[in-house]
């Protein structure tokens, strides 16, 4: 039997008081052999994955047909685990990081970043405040604070100023805290019956997270304003159709409260005017937040770093690192100018916020800067994938990457069999 280890006669299930066998869910030698096989398991997962069809070809409700309709009433064993791994379960997966899979955002794992999972896993801390786990804590702070360096970002970013970073679940729960900070920041000013008066800005290149974010939040649908991107910009938002918007808005006794620029668009990997964007936000005291959760790690990269000109200006600016940082899912960093807005919003305790010196002087509760109360301590495979490959060879990695789009476009480009349209600015490949 697997994972069963007795105590007493062996008569009977374990239950109340009355002897019988005790489960020992964690054994120290049970978990080095059978861990040792799942590593196993996965590296030969790793070494064979190029063999598997990158889309499952399962239709919906296959796994039901296979799986029994309740669950077992004694152990099974880790063999038969494996089993139904591999004949139910790999069928139904599609290979998000086979090197043939090429949508949404592939291949974002590492022995580093994998390694760091373990070892999380492995804690099993609920960091939701420092004392539940200073380490935890304190760690989040040391490498958001070395990660916002390595991006160049402002020193107000830093934990030594009055801002920091934070690690979210996905740059979704990192657009709905820094929109919940702005839209409570303009209703201390405007007052609690304005709420039905704010406004946000997006073009319509913006990711969807962020009208997800209104619907939480409680902007009114009528109240988001996607602007068209214009293609003439390679499809960036132009800054003079927000200021369009925006004008049309005060005049309508509207209150402009939050804009989004984006670093690298999913559609087409546009990067939003950050400096104009930054000043319209600037001149109407709004929020403004940066989206940069796909491209937002070439800027780690000198050549690159450019692309994030303007964001002295934001709020708030987040990036992913699971994305294209070696970082397995999930790991969404968010930096923060000013995290007593964050606090303000989110602490569920009203004597603190009351207290701006007992704010200062506290140490950081990351349950404060985010929506769930629990946290993972997500901070180590980050910390392991820095410390295991080190700055230089990760801007090596996404150097690498670049060079096979270019070589990838030069390949195209110089095959008769295809043709390249410029398009307003825009580059369409297709067959003859």
């Amino acid at each position: 039997m697997l994972l069963r280890d007795g105590a007493g006669s062996s008569n009977g299930g374990g239950g109340g008081g009355g002897g019988g066998e005790w489960l020992r869910p964690m054994d120290a030698e049970q978990l080095r052999e059978c861990g040792h096989r799942m590593v196993d398991f996965v590296a030969d997962y790793y070494k064979s994955i190029e063999a598997f069809p990158v889309l499952s070809q399962v239709q919906p409700g296959y796994l039901k047909e296979l799986l029994p309709d309740s669950a077992p009433r004694q152990p099974d064993t880790l063999d038969s685990l494996f089993d139904d791994i591999r004949q139910k379960i790999i069928p139904g997966v599609t290979h998000w990081q086979s090197p043939n899979y090429f949508a949404y955002y592939p291949s974002n794992s590492s022995t580093a970043g994998f390694l760091g999972e373990m070892l999380s896993a492995a804690f099993n801390i609920v960091g939701f405040n420092w004392i539940t786990s200073p380490a935890a804590t304190e760690l989040e702070v040391i490498v958001l604070d070395w990660f916002a360096k390595m991006l160049k970002l402002p020193s107000q970013f830093l934990s030594t100023a009055l801002g920091g970073g934070v690690i979210q679940g996905t740059a979704s729960e990192a657009v709905l805290v820094a929109l919940l900070a702005a839209r409570d920041r303009a209703l201390r000013k405007h007052g609690k019956e304005s709420l039905e008066k704010l406004v946000v800005y997006v073009s319509d290149q913006t990711h969807s997270a962020v009208q997800k974010a209104c619907q939480i939040a409680g902007i009114f649908p009528e109240n988001i304003r996607v602007i068209i991107a214009d293609c003439n910009r390679n499809y960036a938002v132009a800054p003079e159709a927000v200021s369009e918007d925006l004008s049309r808005d005060l005049a309508s006794g509207l209150i402009p409260v939050f804009i989004c620029g984006t670093v690298g668009t999913t559609s087409s990997s546009a990067v939003d005017p950050l400096p104009e964007l930054g000043q319209i936000a600037k001149a109407h005291d709004m929020w403004f937040h940066i989206d940069a959760a796909y491209a937002g790690s070439a800027c780690i990269c000198p050549e690159y770093r450019h692309h994030l000109n303007g964001v002295e200006e934001a709020d708030s600016f987040n990036m992913n690192a699971h994305k294209w940082f070696l970082t397995n899912f999930d790991c969404s960093l968010l930096w923060v100018k000013d995290r007593s807005f964050l606090i303000q919003s989110l602490s569920t305790n009203p004597e603190f916020l009351k207290n701006k010196a007992s704010q200062a002087n506290s140490v950081v509760d990351f349950k404060d800067w985010q929506i769930p109360l629990g946290r993972r301590f997500r901070s180590l495979k980050l910390w392991m994938v820095l410390r295991l490959y080190g700055v230089e060879n990760l801007q090596s990695y996404i150097r690498k990457h670049i060079h096979l789009a270019e070589h990838f476009e030069h390949l195209l480009s110089s095959d008769s069999r295809f043709e390249v349209k410029e398009n307003e600015n825009q580059y369409v490949f297709g067959t003859i």
